[in-house]
């Protein structure tokens, strides 16, 4: 006799094993929304028989949980159909990610975003024939006879230390997997294929590049619908593209991954980087400037050596080895023991905004958000250990100043937790991550736990911003390090007279400049507010009669620090308010003789339009009421 429960609710089965959808339905929590279930915490699928008594829950396709269940197994599906449509086709990995799913492939010829269609109409074929997944159980030595014929799967099944692997088979179509999966592929029904690249084996330069497939599955078609929509809002603020139209950045064959900031990119960078120096002078930190090479010794002493050294770039200099900083953190203490430091100087809060260069395989670089050498504007604060919730206190507060009153965004907060490969002793981690515990709880900050996923010296703190169309951004760090101090031999003469180790606090707010410059091109669309447009007015006369007065006007703006353009060119009035328009300058002066001879400007405000005439002096006071955090 075998006894389930589900909470309150519980059955009996009469005999040594019962499969799970029938424990469910016993249960009564079978419906159609359920695509798997919980075998005392383990998930498994409906077909799966167990023999011991247990706690069973389902799992509906609308969780987080079965949502992953269903973007897998739609990757299976994809499978399936490309091995109908591309027969010989060898299969790599095909996970469920973030927002969907993806399976590289190894294929004879090509596949193209042209053939999604194709390869999306035989999927609907399978689903609509409700094609049966069943799971078969092998030992390795089976296994590998049974993908003899498949490269990828025979080198994968090779590496497992388990003595039996499982397969899940879809009609014809077989494939590694731990599964869980759904029943039958009648279950899935929205799906779309999004986009093709190329992807290396397990990641590596040194192997053969696979066609990858990403697509996505939700729950319900509205959901799917939804997703769609954001996907095409995200193409039209493509910062690339968007990047190129405004003639803020280029990209160029000669430098992958180094992109070229022209004129109008350079304002808002340092727009964007007068406003960090005014906010970070104000709550006393001091900015330094550390060289961009450093002796390879350096580097090991820090660790990167031995935990960083495959993101890193290497030189010669006088027949010694030395590296391209990849981060910042080891100038800074170099700084700090320039002097001898006492309790009193701290908390020392060391500022810069270094160029650091890291290696990123080409395969990933995109735009500004991944590249090769950017902007960190980072700060390491040298503290005592009870300094340390007031201080982290003080960052997450400048944070929230950044992200939510001077640029609008929503975020989210985690706290990282120890990585496997990490520095220091047990006792050294359980403080640091107690001592973050504490300042997020004790001010009342919501978070989440993101285990293992630490730096390699100490835990952190990751703030992940939420833009105007639902994506997440994690850019701002805060990084407690208990082991570079004591690696580095920093100290500082405590209340005692006694020599002590400083606890370090790595921390960035935008992360990446240039990063977040992207970022704010695909938030704002483009349409930069006020303080952060290149161009601030764009004057335009309506003839050349008119073109002395621009200039004048233009002058006199100027001298206030205003960013002002001429169009001069001789095109027509609308063109000219059509340009301005689709460079989303914030305001326009259209001034013709009337304005001339009256003194006045005829202002149109990007998104408001036509606000009529007014004089100079009332223009000047309708921009001092703009928000500008720079003033």
């Amino acid at each position: 006799m075998l006894h389930f429960k589900n909470g309150e609710k519980s059955c009996e089965f009469d005999s040594d094993s019962a499969a799970l959808q029938e424990i469910l339905k016993a249960l009564g929590l079978d419906n159609k929304k359920v695509i798997a279930a919980k075998f005392n915490g383990e998930l498994m699928d409906l077909s799966r028989c167990v023999n011991s008594d247990g706690e069973v829950e389902a799992i509906m396709t609308d969780s987080p949980e079965g949502l992953e269940i269903l973007r897998h197994s739609t990757a299976h599906l994809m499978a399936q159909a490309i091995e109908r449509l591309y027969p010989g086709t060898h299969f790599g990995i095909g996970p469920a990610i973030k927002d969907g799913f993806y399976y590289d492939i190894d294929v004879a010829g090509t596949i193209t975003e042209a053939d999604l269609p194709a390869i999306e109409a035989e999927m609907r074929k399978i689903s609509g024939a409700g094609e049966k997944v069943s799971r078969l159980d092998m030992t390795k030595e089976e296994a590998l006879k049974f993908f003899a014929a498949d490269p990828y799967k025979t080198e994968l099944i090779s590496e497992i230390e388990a003595p039996t692997v499982s397969i899940y088979k879809q009609g014809e179509y077989a494939d590694l997997c731990r599964g869980p999966h759904v029943p039958d592929a009648s279950k899935i029904h929205n799906f779309k294929l999004l986009s093709v690249a190329g992807a290396y084996w397990r990641g590596s330069e040194k192997n053969k590049m696979l066609t990858r497939i990403y697509g996505t599955a939700f729950a319900t078609p509205d959901e799917l619908k939804a997703y769609i929509k954001r996907i095409e809002e995200a193409k039209l603020r493509d910062h690339r593209k968007l990047g190129k139209e405004l003639d803020l950045f280029s990209l160029h064959e000669e430098g992958p991954g180094f992109p070229f900031f022209h004129p109008k990119g350079m304002i808002i960078m340092n727009t964007l980087i007068n406003f960090w120096r005014r906010e970070h002078l104000k709550r006393g930190y001091l900015e330094i400037k550390t060289p961009q090479i450093l002796d390879r010794e350096l580097w090991i002493r820090s660790g990167h050596w031995d935990h960083y050294r495959d993101n890193m770039y290497f030189t010669e200099i006088d027949e010694k080895p030395y590296a391209i900083k990849p981060m910042n953190c080891p100038g800074s203490i170099l700084v700090y023991k320039t002097q001898l430091r006492s309790y009193r100087d701290l908390p020392m809060r060391l500022a810069e905004l270094g160029c650091v260069h890291r290696h990123e395989r080409s395969g990933v670089l995109h735009g500004l958000m991944r590249v090769r050498c950017f902007t960190q504007d980072d700060a390491h604060t040298y503290i005592t250990p009870e300094q340390i919730k007031e201080e982290v206190t003080r960052i997450m507060e400048l944070d929230k100043y950044f992200y939510t009153n001077v640029f609008g965004f929503k975020y989210s907060v985690e706290l990282s937790t120890r990585p496997e490969d990490s520095m220091g002793t047990d006792e050294q981690w359980e403080a640091a991550e107690a001592a973050l515990r504490d300042a997020l709880e004790s001010t009342g900050t919501p978070y989440t736990i993101n285990p293992g996923d630490g730096a390699f010296y100490g835990p952190k703190i990751d703030f992940h911003l939420e833009d105007c169309i639902g994506r997440t951004w994690q850019c701002g760090t805060i990084q407690l390090d208990f082991q570079m101090p004591g690696r580095f031999d920093v100290t500082y003469r405590g209340e005692d007279g006694a020599e002590h180790t400083p606890v370090m606090i790595h921390r960035v707010v935008f992360g990446s400049v240039e990063r977040f410059m992207g970022i704010l091109i695909e938030h704002y669309a483009g349409a930069f507010p006020y303080w952060l447009a290149p161009v601030q007015v764009k004057i335009i006369p309506i003839a050349d009669d008119h073109i002395d007065y621009a200039q004048e006007l233009n002058d006199k703006l100027t001298a206030l620090g205003i960013r002002v353009e001429v169009d001069s060119r001789t095109e027509k009035l609308g063109k000219k308010i059509r340009d301005a328009q689709v460079q989303k300058i914030p305001y326009m002066l259209v001034v013709g003789a009337k304005e001339k001879e009256s003194g006045t400007v005829g202002v149109r405000e990007r998104s408001k339009g036509d606000l009529g005439a007014m004089t100079l002096e009332a223009f000047k006071d309708l921009l001092a009421q703009e928000f500008d955090p720079t003033k």
